[in-house]
């Protein structure tokens, strides 16, 4: 287990540095010049070359994305072009807001598809599978921001359960922490709970279908013990891909949802700063949310290793 998890690790080192060279070659791509930006429109051509070489612009690609790539190396992002604060620090200041919205947001999706996705497994043909078939094909139609709308509408504004808009710090207290993220949670979630669902029971049918549920069945297993101690396990190396998919999609999603409901997260700051084209601060959370999801890749891939032997055997 322990070679398996090192080769693992080992293969993120290149694709990081595929991911670092992809980020800055696609930042460059963007149209307009950051020094005339900065600068300003009434800017004199002196004035924009001397912001150019102030900020390394004229120097020869190879040697800016070396220089960007040493410093990212040992955790300075740069500063940003328009506010002069540290992308690191601005990063780290905002990224516990995008995580706690994507753990809330997966919380939902679990305690909603794992329920579903085995009663609608078990009763297959039946109402419970039909309306689980149906919450799945619903849910991933809808985009994010619909969801969000509807459910302001509903909890918000005609019965004023939860806040519409606003973030409440952890340190304030996690009860109003928890409660303003219940609907952007909700939001987040309903397309993973969907596709969650539809692969569980797919999965999960197909397990229990197998000869030696059957032979745990005529042992005298109950149902439910044979779920739980079968059926799920075998059932999971599926489902635990699809899950580390959709944290990727939930980081990518919370750009909307943050927007939609006011939370001071990466979104927000990622969009000002392709507005702005801010490359450091873009190039910056880029390669933060890379890694992360690189991380999650590493823990599905090694979770496979504990489910299925024979995946860390080959």
């Amino acid at each position: 287990m322990l070679q398996y998890a090192l080769r693992r690790i080992l293969m993120i080192v290149p694709l990081l540095f595929l991911v670092s060279l992809g980020v800055f070659a696609l930042v460059l791509m963007i149209p307009g010049d950051p020094a005339i930006t900065i600068a300003g429109e009434n800017a004199t051509e002196e004035q924009i070359e001397a912001t150019r070489e102030r900020l390394g612009l004229n120097d020869p690609v190879l040697v800016q994305y070396v220089a960007w790539a040493g410093s990212a190396v040992q955790g300075d992002l740069g500063t940003s072009l328009f506010s002069n604060e540290s992308v690191s620090g601005a990063i780290l200041a905002r990224f516990p807001v995008t995580i706690a919205l994507t753990v809330a947001a997966m919380l939902v999706a679990l305690l909603i598809a794992v329920p579903a996705g085995i009663v609608a497994a078990v009763h297959r043909g039946r109402w419970p599978d039909r309306a689980a078939t149906l919450f799945a094909s619903v849910g991933i139609s809808l985009p994010n921001f619909w969801v969000g709308i509807l459910l302001i509408i509903a909890f918000a504004l005609m019965f004023p359960i939860f806040p519409a808009v606003g973030y409440t710090p952890l340190s304030e207290g996690v009860g109003a922490w928890a409660h303003n993220l219940v609907l952007p949670g909700l939001t987040l979630g309903t397309a993973a709970a969907a596709e969650i669902t539809r692969q569980l029971r797919g999965s999960l049918h197909d397990v229990m279908q197998q000869d030696f549920i059957r032979t745990a069945r005529a042992n005298g297993l109950r149902g439910s013990t044979v779920i739980a101690k079968h059926g799920l396990k075998n059932a999971a190396v599926p489902v635990v891909t699809v899950i580390g998919f959709q944290i990727g999609f939930l980081l990518g999603g919370s750009v909307i949802v943050e927007r939609v409901f006011g939370l001071p997260g990466l979104g927000d700051l990622a969009i000002r700063a392709v507005l702005q084209r801010d490359i450091p601060m873009i190039q910056g959370i880029v390669v933060v949310t890379a890694v992360v999801v690189m991380l999650v890749n590493l823990a599905v891939d090694l979770s496979y290793g504990y489910l299925n032997p024979k995946v860390r055997q080959a």
